[in-house]
């Protein structure tokens, strides 16, 4: 083995054009960027959104509307639910803990109940909120509520 000899090995190099190796390497000395700008320098990074310097669609589409910060997103589970639910597991006493083991909610997600349905059964309802028409529907068939 001489130095004359010596190669990469096999599958080690990926590229044909030799970039930034001087004028010989048949690009010059801009290295294929072309001559000034931005796109010439080290470092270059193009912002998300840039548009070139025009003024980006986000600053120029306007906006409206108003974002409550303090919404709170509810999952909704009608009274007609629960009580299919209560005679087809036996179910009393709904709780969150119930809601997520039957998989109509998540841990983390609050729950409301409304008051789409009849019921029949004597249920107490543990959870988040209630629609004035559920708490209606639940007292008038002798169950009870709680607020989480």
């Amino acid at each position: 083995m001489n130095l004359n000899n010596l190669q990469p090995a096999k599958g080690s190099t990926h590229h044909e054009k030799r970039i930034g190796r001087g004028a010989g390497s048949g690009h010059g000395g801009t290295s294929t960027r072309g001559q000034k700008g931005a796109k010439s320098r080290s470092g270059y990074h193009k912002k998300f959104g840039f548009e070139g310097g025009q003024m980006p669609i986000q600053r120029r589409l306007p906006k409206f509307g108003f974002k409550n910060i303090n919404h709170k997103e509810y999952k909704a589970i009608n009274v007609g639910v629960l009580q299919s639910l209560s005679e087809q597991y036996n179910i009393t006493t709904f709780t969150a803990e119930t809601f997520v083991q039957l998989g109509f909610v998540g841990e983390k997600e609050l729950v409301k109940i409304l008051g789409g349905g009849a019921l029949t059964a004597k249920l107490e309802v543990s959870a988040h909120a209630f629609s004035q028409s559920a708490q209606e529907a639940i007292e008038k068939a002798q169950g009870s509520i709680v607020k989480l």
